[in-house]
Formats: structure tokens, C-alpha cells, sequence
């Protein structure tokens, strides 16, 4: 592939990046009377821009440099920030597999570049052969896949994502948003041996910090040192960052919660297999489930009246919506509901 700095926008090349009053003096202690904060109150003092003590634990459970990993304001800052360094509006384009996230086509027309949808196959694999004649567009920049992918829950196959890799002269981006679900293994090693990959992941699923909106991403130093160059200088508040540190103080806890939502994945996918009401239940590496029936549209409204809210992807996929799993309870009222529905 074309070396890093050939996928950056000239005008991000020749960026200076704001200094802000942390990067000028980093220690701990002293008398603080350079960020014109107010002396007083319990969260009066700008938090640290680029959550040191946050990845170093990180990187240790990862098994990464901190040096290879980014800190957002929720992956969608991720997706947001790699268009911006990559893409020149209205010029250079992205591409992703579609049905997939939403967010990657929303940031796309927000940074004013065109996105290339490519479909997925009838099993919701990537088609290398529909993706080949894209390959040696100069103008493509970036490709988004997902995997575990939204809404259809599987993961992409890992040696298709390695030629893609390989033949592509742009920066792939694998959002593994839901990868703690998932069998397959995480592609972060890869990190160090494709420089033009970036793997993002969250604090939003299986951690349970979606309200925190933390998202990161990791990848070779040149790209990590990109993101922090063009980052708001303060993205991640003070409390979001204790936040993810009280979390990863419970990883004991969190496994636990992971294998209780996957048994439960697992139960609820058998009961919804026996509904008539039910005509596919497609495979997941997620927590959730893509299920196809007769009339999506009627079984959604009749949930909601219900006060059973799930997400209707019929636009996407014709007739087929997304359970989320929840507690044993929650998913039981789910399908006792649907068992109702005529």
C-alpha cells in the first residue's frame, strides 16, 4: 500500500494542532493558574486530553502499545475524525458493505463524501469480486465494515478482510463494536503487520458504558498520532474516564455478564425458532438477534403497544427486526408477546 502520509489530507499534513494548557505542562500537582479554570468546585479542572492512566490500563488488557491506541468521545468520534484525515470533501470518497451501521453513511454526508455502498452477499459476507473493480480507485480512501456486523449480527470472515488488507491502498477500518460477544477472534494483532488498519471497539456493549460514550480505536502509531493531532483537545470528560476505570477494575464481573447475555441470546433464539409467527432466526456473534416474519411493520407496532420496544430494520432487510437481549425477565415478556401476536 502507498504510505501513510499519502492518505492525508494536505491540509491535515500541514495542520498545527491546538496546545492546550495540559500539553504544555503535564504534571500533577502545583498551583494551577494556566487554563483559566475556576478554582473552585469538584470538576473544575479540565480533564486529561489524552486519558494516560485510562490506556495504560487498557493497553495492558489489550496487549497493545499505548502508543497504538486512540481514546474517543464514542466510536462514532472515530469513524468522524479517520474521514476527516483521510477524505477531502466532494473529492475522495468511502465505501462500506451494506445493510450495516447507519453512522458510517450519516458521517460521510456530514464531511461531504460520497460513500460507495457495496452489498452483501445472501449469507452477509463480503463479495470480493462485486469489491475488486473499487480496489484502484485513487479517490478511495477509506472502507468501514463491521464485524460483528449491525444489524445482521455475524462476523465478516477474517481471511476476506486480509486480502482486502492487502489489495487496498487506502485505511480499512474494522468496527468491532460487539466483538466482546462474539467467538471469533478480535484482528488487533493485525495491527502491527497491516499498517493501513484500524480496529475500533467500545465501551458501549458488553461493558454497559453507553452512556459514558467511550470509543477507541487501535493501529499502527503513524495513524494513532493523526487522531490525536485533529481530536477536540479535551474529548472525554473526567467522569467518563473514571467511569471506564471502575470498569475495568470488575472485569471478573463483566465476563460474567457477557456469558449470562449469551446463554440468554442462546434460549431466546430456540423459543423464537418454535413461534409460527417466527420464519427466520439468523445466526448472531452479537447481542442481539435479526429475526425475519410475515409483516415487520405490524409484529413492531403491536410490540410497542405492548411497551416492548425493538428496532425496526425493515428499510434495511424486508420484514425483519432486531432484539436486543436483555435480562431473563425482559426477554421473557418479549416472547410471551410475540407468542400473543396474530
Amino acid at each position: 500500500m502507498k504510505s501513510i502520509k499519502h492518505l492525508v489530507r494536505p491540509n491535515i499534513t500541514a495542520l498545527s494542532p491546538y496546545s492546550s494548557a495540559r500539553d504544555e505542562f503535564t504534571g500533577g500537582e502545583g498551583v494551577f493558574l494556566d487554563a483559566n479554570e475556576s478554582p473552585f468546585g469538584t470538576l473544575n479542572r479540565y480533564p486529561d486530553p489524552y486519558q494516560k492512566v485510562l490506556k495504560e490500563q487498557l493497553s495492558k488488557i489489550k496487549q497493545v502499545g499505548a502508543n497504538q491506541l486512540f481514546i474517543g468521545n464514542g466510536s462514532d468520534e472515530v469513524i468522524d475524525l479517520l474521514l476527516r484525515i483521510c477524505c477531502r470533501p466532494g473529492i475522495d470518497k468511502a465505501l462500506t458493505f451494506v445493510p450495516t451501521y447507519g453512522m458510517y453513511e450519516v458521517s460521510a454526508a456530514i464531511n461531504d463524501v460520497p460513500l460507495v455502498k457495496v452489498p452483501l452477499n445472501t449469507a452477509f459476507q463480503i463479495d470480493l469480486e462485486l469489491l475488486k473493480p473499487y480496489l484502484n480507485d485513487d479517490t478511495l480512501k477509506v472502507i468501514f465494515l463491521c464485524s460483528p456486523n449491525n444489524p445482521t449480527g455475524n462476523c465478516m470472515d477474517s481471511h476476506t478482510i486480509e486480502q482486502i488488507l492487502q489489495r487496498f491502498n487506502g485505511i480499512v477500518m474494522v468496527d468491532e463494536a460487539y466483538i466482546d460477544f462474539a467467538k471469533a477472534n478480535s484482528l488487533l494483532p493485525l495491527i502491527d503487520e497491516y499498517h493501513n488498519l484500524v480496529v475500533s471497539q467500545t465501551f458501549s456493549k458488553a461493558w454497559g458504558l453507553a452512556g459514558a460514550r467511550i470509543g477507541t480505536a487501535y493501529a499502527c502509531t503513524e495513524i494513532i498520532s493523526l487522531f490525536n493531532k485533529i481530536k477536540p483537545p479535551y474529548n472525554v470528560s473526567s467522569l467518563n474516564q473514571q467511569a471506564a476505570l471502575q470498569a475495568l477494575d470488575t472485569y471478573a464481573a463483566f465476563k460474567d455478564r457477557v456469558a449470562l447475555i449469551l446463554a440468554e441470546k442462546e434460549r431466546v433464539a430456540l423459543a423464537l425458532k418454535e413461534l409460527t409467527q417466527v420464519q427466520t432466526v439468523y445466526p448472531s456473534d452479537a447481542n442481539f438477534l435479526l429475526i425475519e416474519v410475515e409483516d415487520a411493520n405490524r409484529l413492531y407496532a403491536y410490540l410497542i403497544s405492548k411497551q416492548l420496544i425493538v428496532r425496526n430494520r425493515t428499510a434495511q432487510i424486508t420484514n425483519c427486526l432486531r432484539i436486543t437481549i436483555g435480562t431473563p425477565e425482559e426477554n421473557d415478556k418479549l416472547l410471551n408477546a410475540i407468542k400473543t401476536f396474530v
